[in-house]
């Protein structure tokens, strides 16, 4: 061993909306999976073009996983959300499975933008602060017991 230590490179923290979107999709792959194969099975396309067609789908999803810190992976997102609601024109029921995650998704982008918005809101307000440093704000409060029982902690 040397006895130098390879500096670790600082990780990149990601978005609650990278976050999130990277969450339904994952979820999705298997959902989409799935359905390839209710479309296989119910001959509703021909074998090949059913599992080919789910595998291509399911590659777009796993190629925009990590395209999620882009805008490009934001977009493909809607895209597949897209794809998959239109798979109801093979099975009706993918209409509502695609509905849902739609909505899912949806909700996802919508709820990690307005947390990533809050997350440098206050970054922003408390840049050059440490918590505990010459800030009364900060200092424990003495008189503060953890206590279960107390009504605060209702």
């Amino acid at each position: 061993m040397s006895a130098r230590q390879p500096q670790s490179r600082a990780r990149r923290e990601r978005t609650a909306r990278e976050s999130l979107g990277a969450i339904v999709l994952g979820f999705e792959i298997v959902v989409v999976f799935l359905g390839a194969l209710v479309v296989f099975g119910l001959k509703a396309l021909p074998a090949g073009e059913a599992l080919i067609g789910g595998g291509v789908l399911i590659v777009l999803m796993i190629v925009a996983v990590p395209l999620q810190r882009f805008q490009i992976g934001y977009w493909l997102g809607w895209f597949v959300q897209l794809v998959v609601v239109a798979s109801g024109f093979l099975v009706g029921m993918l209409f509502i499975v695609g509905a849902i995650f739609a909505a899912i998704w949806a909700y996802a982008m919508i709820a990690g933008a307005r947390l990533d918005h809050r997350t440098a809101a206050y970054r922003e307000t408390n840049a050059g602060t440490r918590p505990g440093a010459s800030d009364p704000a900060h200092e424990p409060d003495p008189d503060f017991r953890s206590d279960p029982d107390r009504k605060e902690n209702e």
